[in-house]
């Protein structure tokens, strides 16, 4: 269901014009948005069917084993799945793809557009501040629009995209830009949307500054800069081929497929090109963001090129790692490009999502993270990966880096440098802090992990073992389910967070004990108590199994 906020016909809508004659006031809401009113609708847009932990590929087909007679090592990195959110649908409006992200404190903004002939669009606001469950908590319909970039500031959204000017009786070209009120995770509509009108093909990115608001419009467009307050013009300047705009302290970087990267002052005075002569493709997004010194630039099926701000000079291309069979050559391309403090996460299409880290200066590619659908978008921030996945909808991954309270209480442990199928003999006792993914745990003595660790397969704590641990275990996926299993008079002791996409199994005798106030057991599937097991302690129990 759908509410629509039709309060009087197009034609007759309120209309004030600012001191540009490219900035329109509107004091109602016109036919073509509608706000989501439908409470299940939204609840229904969040899946969890292959939540869990991601394995992440070095090759075709590969975690990261080289060889047969290498034992492979258990991997950085402990990705989760945390879930997937549908793509918006309604009548005239079948399509939609998310094209954007922004992610601001608890809350992710989502744009969506069509890939198909005519316009329509979408925003979802979804809060993450809880990463057990998801919500999308306001979703907003254009018939009649692409929204092609989204970003939040201070108590408003900042939506672009393109319409057809010729069919629209507000607009004046075919690139736009909307202010829309927003607050504690609500789109209001029933306040005044503000909107502003540029030259070019479509406004296809969005930067908030301090000053104001910065927006690209592609083919033969303008870099505009919009005031905050009512969106009239402060300055323009036009391009070839405009892509993407990224803002860092005062300095603008605008992706020109024509020519390359062109490096401004806010005043719009040109400091430096970077001249690319990549095939950027049509009309394909493509963006740009800063690391230090440095810029990184998605250029299509070279992967990402890393330039030096200052002299302007190519660093390094990080290569598209995997080429999948199938998939046609023009959709294993680098659409986007996110860092994450020491994190460069690229979308490569077809090809994936490419992890690769900072060490030291040098670009260390780690892998491709195991996620389904061809990713078009990708932004990073906090704890959260979001990659936008074309139909396939918008996946929110959860990086798990270890709370740095914890690595103090264990800071006394070594690291965990092994394979990644650990293994504790009868009479060992192993003791380790970090942050890993694992293939596989089996405990037969005395274990105690301290930090955030994932598995992919059942593990066991055997007859009479004993495996602690403090801080996040995840085992399994929700579509690849897998169990902890603690078998005879064997003991498994929780200070955190423990996940299982699987099932809990106490064999007799055996005990789960969680420690503390705080710790939270999230099992999807059952959990089995046979014969004189127990479970001890206080515990959030999310899914009611206990």
């Amino acid at each position: 269901m759908m509410k629509k906020l039709s309060l009087v016909a197009l034609a007759a809508s309120t209309i004030i014009l600012s001191c540009s004659d490219e900035t329109t006031v509107f004091k109602d809401t016109e036919d073509d948005i509608s706000i989501e009113a439908e409470a299940s609708v939204l609840e229904n847009s969040i899946l969890f069917d292959d939540a869990g932990v991601l394995e992440i590929k070095k090759t075709d087909g590969s975690t990261g084993k080289t060889s047969k007679t290498i034992e492979e090592m258990a991997g950085d990195y402990p990705l989760t799945l945390v879930a997937r959110v549908d793509p918006p649908s309604y009548t005239g409006g079948d399509n939609l793809t998310a094209s954007h992200i922004d992610v601001d404190g608890n809350y992710a903004y989502v744009s969506y557009n069509t890939v198909e002939d005519g316009y329509a669009g979408g925003i979802d606001i979804i809060d993450v501040s809880d990463p057990n469950n998801p919500k999308v908590t306001s979703r907003l319909y254009y018939s009649n629009a692409d929204i092609n970039a989204v970003e939040y500031d201070n108590g408003y959204v900042y939506a672009v995209g393109g319409v057809d000017s010729e069919k629209s009786v507000r607009a004046t070209s075919n690139s736009f830009i909307v202010k829309i009120p927003a607050s504690g995770g609500i789109l209001d509509v029933s306040r005044e949307l503000i909107y502003g009108f540029q030259e070019g093909f479509t406004a296809n990115d969005v930067e908030v500054t301090t000053n104001g608001i910065l927006v690209t419009s592609g083919k033969d467009g303008l870099l505009t800069y919009y005031k905050k307050t009512d969106l009239s013009t402060k300055n323009d300047v036009s391009f070839s081929d405009l892509r993407s705009v990224a803002y860092d302290n005062g300095v603008i970087a605008v992706l020109d497929a024509s020519q390359g990267v062109s490096i401004m002052d806010e005043n719009f005075v040109e400091r430096k090109i970077i001249a690319i002569d990549s095939d950027f493709g049509q009309s394909s997004k493509r963006t740009l963001d800063f690391s230090g010194e440095k810029i990184i630039v998605s250029e299509g099926a070279k992967g990402a090129g890393v330039y030096n701000m200052d002299s302007g000079s190519l660093i390094e291309y990080i290569p598209i790692l995997l080429n999948p069979v199938g998939t046609e050559t023009e959709n294993i391309v680098t659409n986007a490009v996110a860092m994450n403090e020491d994190i460069l996460l690229m979308a490569n299409g077809g090809a994936g999502l490419c992890l690769s880290e900072d060490v030291d200066g040098q670009t260390n590619i780690v892998g491709v993270v195991d996620l389904d659908g061809s990713i078009n978008y990708v932004a990073s921030k906090g704890d959260y990966i979001f990659a936008a996945s074309g139909k396939a909808g918008l996946q929110i991954v959860k990086l798990n880096r270890p709370d740095q309270s914890l690595e103090n209480r264990c800071s006394d442990l070594d690291p965990y440098y092994g394979s990644a199928n650990l293994y504790v003999s009868e009479g060992d006792v192993k003791e380790y802090n970090g942050s890993k993914r694992f293939n596989k745990l089996e405990v037969d003595g005395s274990l105690l992990l301290c930090g955030t660790w994932t598995v992919n397969s059942t593990s066991y704590v055997n007859s009479n073992g004993r495996f602690e641990m403090n801080g996040t275990l995840v085992v399994g996926r929700n579509n690849k389910r897998k169990n902890i299993v603690v078998n005879k008079d064997a003991v498994l002791r929780i200070e955190g967070n423990l996940y299982i996409y699987g099932d809990l199994i106490l064999n007799e005798g055996a005990t789960v004990e969680f420690i503390g106030d705080d710790s939270v057991a999230n099992i999807f599937g059952s959990v089995k108590l046979l014969e004189d097991a127990k479970v001890k302690g206080t515990f959030k129990d999310l899914q009611g199994k206990f």
